[in-house]
């Protein structure tokens, strides 16, 4: 395969994990406000999807440090 190629089955693989934490995130804040969960649950829920989003920021940020470097 060409690197072409491999650059971009990882950015899709990037853009699904962000929109599946994406689904995650309203899916569990729909859960809890449905069953009445504490704040805290809530909280626990946020901070997971944050971790989430960070992550995906990160595999994007390497993604295009990566694609710099096949620039030199």
């Amino acid at each position: 395969m060409s690197r072409d190629s491999d650059e971009a089955r990882k950015g899709r693989r990037i853009a699904l994990l962000i929109a599946a934490i994406g689904l995650f995130w309203i899916l569990v804040t729909a859960i809890g406000s449905q069953y009445g969960w504490s704040q805290r649950v809530r909280a626990l829920f946020d901070l997971a999807a944050m971790a989430g989003f960070g992550a995906g920021l990160w595999m994007t940020y390497q993604l295009w440090r990566a694609r710099q470097a096949d620039k030199d």
